[in-house]
């Protein structure tokens, strides 16, 4: 069993930055694919971003790419989500996931450990 507590949310003016991160329990984190997704009221949750266990492989939804970067510290058991220049419309819960499949890639669909959210409020 995982268990994935994330931090870092918080109330940003439109072109700021926050990064969040979600620190894991649990000693095969390093052998986990990593994914952050969100939810803004009154949306299904979707996919933002996602790495492989060694971080070679990441993946991103086309309206963050270039804007956020997911990177990954093994020794600390901890993913993070850099979040630059956001906009109102990235308003939401942002979750970390992972993958409990061994050396997989990073997927955007599947996971099997979910955390439980941080809010990130981006005004205008």
């Amino acid at each position: 069993q995982v268990q994935l507590v994330e931090s870092g949310g918080g109330l940003v003016q439109a072109g700021g930055s926050l990064r969040l991160s979600c620190a894991a329990s649990g000693r095969a984190f390093s052998h986990y694919a990593m994914g952050w997704f969100r939810q803004a009221p009154g949306k299904e949750r979707e996919f933002v971003a996602s790495i492989n266990w060694n971080s070679r492989d990441t993946d991103y939804q086309d309206s963050v790419k270039g804007r956020f970067t997911i990177s990954r510290d093994n020794a600390k058991s901890t993913v993070y989500l850099q979040m630059n220049s956001l906009k109102p419309e990235d308003t939401a819960v942002y979750y970390c996931a992972a993958d409990r499949a061994f050396f997989g890639p990073a997927i955007r669909t599947g996971y099997d450990y979910w955390g439980q959210g941080t809010q990130v409020t981006v005004s205008s």
